[in-house]
């Protein structure tokens, strides 16, 4: 699909709408559509994503602001009009071919009149707007919902424009609360407006490596939860055995997408190691994890330091079920991390842990780990809001949940 992007400005300006842009822009090119961004203000700053500037489609272009005086004193300049029809025949050349558009904020702000007024004149002109089946109203802010911009909005033509549904669009705000301004605003029912929230982008957040990214990418971890951390070599004292139960407890208790992460190769010096993977692997076939279950040295995969201090940020829980340790450093970095920690209650994990995380005797029953793995993620606080978070709100999660279908027309 040919999609086009259109705002004021464009990456790298920096803005909410502007990291918008980019998210969506990057996210639907790795999914395989051609975007191109069209805006006043910017510059290219990703190879896949084209970037299409006219000055004149800028706020700040000395052209508009001179308009924009006049209009804010209820009177339409003839600059407005000259800008407008500019503006217009730039829209129908550069969004020639397009499948689909995403207009940000320009049918409901008032910052760039004249660009309003072209995009409404391209909307009706069935010629101009030739194979551009779709088209989304992405509004941020609402001019004539907001008390501070009244003084510069007036009775009529332009200012009408927005403040009224235009036809064949799809509107979407990024909130329920905007939703419903914007359902009055237009005399909509809320239903008939779409809800997309913005998001973030936990690998440049947390500034994963780049194994981090592959890693992440090849398991689908961001779509995934809740995941443990296991990081440990495969040796029978570490009683992954234990972790493979409790994740399947844990994923029938939830009915989630549950996963478990063990990092650590076999135990070097112990040939009896290789037989425990063996066996690790039947168990995990028995128990009908495989998919879920990563054991990552059968991936060939060995995670640096680096790598590992993204796999404590990306886990929701550290579950430690050993039989014997020494003392147990793990804790300690998932509490660096802020890592809640599930772990068995030996007397050295105690004295490491003391009072600051969760135990369980080693003859527990997966089924009561789990429960109580499941019941410490409902409870309110940061281990939901990190699940949530990572679950709904990250942009390539978003763009192909929410932009995608939208474009396509099957939300």
């Amino acid at each position: 699909m040919k999609v086009a992007i259109l705002h004021y400005a464009a990456p790298p300006v920096v803005g909410g709408v502007e990291q918008t842009i980019a998210f969506h822009a990057r996210e639907l090119a790795r999914a395989g559509h051609q975007v191109r961004v069209l805006a006043g203000d910017g510059s290219p700053w990703d190879d896949r994503v084209e970037v299409r500037i006219q000055p004149e489609a800028a706020t700040r272009h000395p052209a508009v602001l001179a308009v924009k005086r006049e209009l804010d004193r209820g009177r339409v300049p003839s600059g407005f009009d000259d800008l407008r029809v500019r503006l217009r025949k730039w829209l129908a050349a550069e969004l020639h071919g397009a499948d689909a558009l995403i207009a940000h904020n320009v049918f409901t702000l008032h910052k760039h009149l004249p660009l309003t007024a072209a995009l409404h004149d391209w909307l009706l002109d069935a010629d101009a707007r030739g194979s551009c089946a779709v088209v989304l109203g992405w509004h941020h802010d609402l001019a004539w919902d907001m008390p501070g911009y009244r003084g510069e909005l007036h009775p009529g033509y332009p200012w009408d424009l927005l403040r009224v549904p235009w036809p064949g669009v799809r509107h979407v705000t990024v909130s329920a609360a905007q939703r419903e301004r914007l359902a009055l605003l237009y005399g909509l029912a809320p239903e008939a407006i779409a809800v997309v929230p913005p998001g973030v982008d936990a690998g440049a957040f947390f500034r994963w490596t780049p194994a981090t990214g592959e890693l992440v990418r090849a398991l689908r971890l961001l779509e995934a939860g809740p995941i443990l951390l296991l990081p440990a070599r495969l040796t029978p004292r570490k009683n992954v055995e234990l972790a493979l139960q409790i994740l399947a407890a844990l994923r029938e208790t939830s009915a989630e997408d549950a996963r478990l992460i063990v990092t650590g190769p076999p135990g070097p010096h112990n040939p009896a190691n290789q037989a425990y993977l063996e066996r690790l692997l039947a168990q995990r076939k028995q128990l009908g994890l495989e998919g879920v279950a990563h054991l990552l040295y059968e991936m060939g995969f060995t995670p640096d330091e680096a790598t590992m201090a993204d796999l404590y940020q990306l886990a929701d829980f550290l579950l430690f079920p050993s039989t014997q340790e020494g003392f147990g450093i793990p804790l300690l970095e998932a509490g660096l991390a802020r890592l809640p920690v599930f772990c068995s209650g030996i007397p050295p994990l105690r004295e490491t842990g003391q009072g600051d995380v969760e135990y369980f005797p080693t003859d527990a029953s997966p089924e009561a780990i789990a429960g109580r793995i499941w019941q410490r993620l409902c409870d309110p606080g940061g281990a939901r809001l990190r699940y949530r978070v990572r679950r709904e709100h990250l942009w390539e999660t978003i763009v192909r949940r929410k932009v995608i279908p939208l474009l396509e027309g099957r939300l």
